[in-house]
């Protein structure tokens, strides 16, 4: 069994997360999940149906559906005090039934061993689109082409943080996504 690297701290270090990634996005996609499904099901006594998806070619990772809304979400993910300030999102979730996009913000509690998590989110109000992506600069890729050009993802357009409204509790998340509580006009009071 391989043994994690931790820094001074016992947060998981970059190197180690960054090494594992496969293994660690899979685990802060299945932190969320659960924290969601605990969220709905304890505080408002609901159940919410999970489809995860198998190819990343229609822009999202997983269907959530509750309370009659269909949720079509594109994940991401941070850790706090992370440098990412923009995130590259498929414009195919646009053509989904309200399609948006959750950046999850992860927290790594050393004293207990968990991931804590605040959200940023970018979507329409329940049963509405994703808002409009045409104003938005074209992704390129990371790496050069052959002649070292990074060229143009036609499909992806990047977001900047200032786009996305800050969610601190996953109560304040399932209620914007699923019209759960109390809302006024999809969002959330609180």
């Amino acid at each position: 069994m391989a043994e994690r690297q931790t820094d001074h701290s016992g947060t998981i270090s970059k190197d180690d997360a960054y090494m594992k990634s496969s293994f660690f996005e899979q685990l802060v996609e299945h932190v969320f999940i659960s924290e969601l499904l605990q969220e709905v099901y304890y505080r408002f006594g609901m159940v919410v149906e999970v489809l995860r998806s198998e190819i990343d070619a229609s822009g999202y990772d997983v269907v959530f559906e509750c309370n009659n809304i269909v949720r079509h979400v594109q994940l991401k993910t941070s850790r706090v005090g992370g440098k990412t300030s923009r995130q590259k999102v498929n414009i195919a979730l646009a053509d989904k039934p309200s399609g948006c996009v959750v950046w999850i913000i992860r927290n790594e509690d050393s004293a207990d061993c968990r991931m804590k998590l605040t959200y940023r989110f970018f979507g329409g109000p329940p049963g509405m689109p994703l808002p409009s992506l045409d104003g938005f600069s074209i992704a390129k890729h990371t790496k050069g082409n052959k002649d070292g050009l990074k060229t143009e993802r036609p499909a992806i357009r990047v977001v900047n943080k200032g786009q996305f409204t800050p969610v601190e509790t996953t109560t304040e998340l399932v209620t914007r996504l699923f019209s759960i509580g109390p809302v006024t006009n999809g969002v959330p009071i609180v």
